[in-house]
């Protein structure tokens, strides 16, 4: 929630005080403010984030409804992640994208 968006900026500036070694943000659909906090806060460490299992449903209950197409909305979820500032990228999807990006 956007109220909480202070509190998820001192937990990196927390993470990176410690030692991290990368900053993780998860869920990541509903956290592209905080990847892209992540990014700029934290611009020498590897920014990541993890699709969560509600996601890939969404995404498939999307599919199931007929709304749109599941190779098409799992590119365009990780692509988004990315715009957001994720370099790494935690995914359902992974064993699909193996299957559909060429070898």
């Amino acid at each position: 929630p956007p109220a909480v968006k202070g509190m998820a900026r001192c937990t990196i500036l927390h993470d990176i005080s410690e030692g991290a070694d990368i900053i993780m943000v998860k869920p990541a659909l509903s956290c592209f403010n905080v990847i892209a906090d992540a990014a700029e806060l934290a611009p020498n460490h590897p920014i990541a984030c993890c699709q969560v299992s509600g996601e890939f449903a969404m995404i498939h209950a999307g599919v199931k409804a007929g709304i749109y197409d599941l190779k098409t909305m799992a590119f365009e979820a990780a692509e988004s992640m990315v715009r957001a500032g994720a370099g790494i990228i935690l995914s359902y999807f992974t064993l699909e994208f193996l299957d559909w990006l060429p070898a």
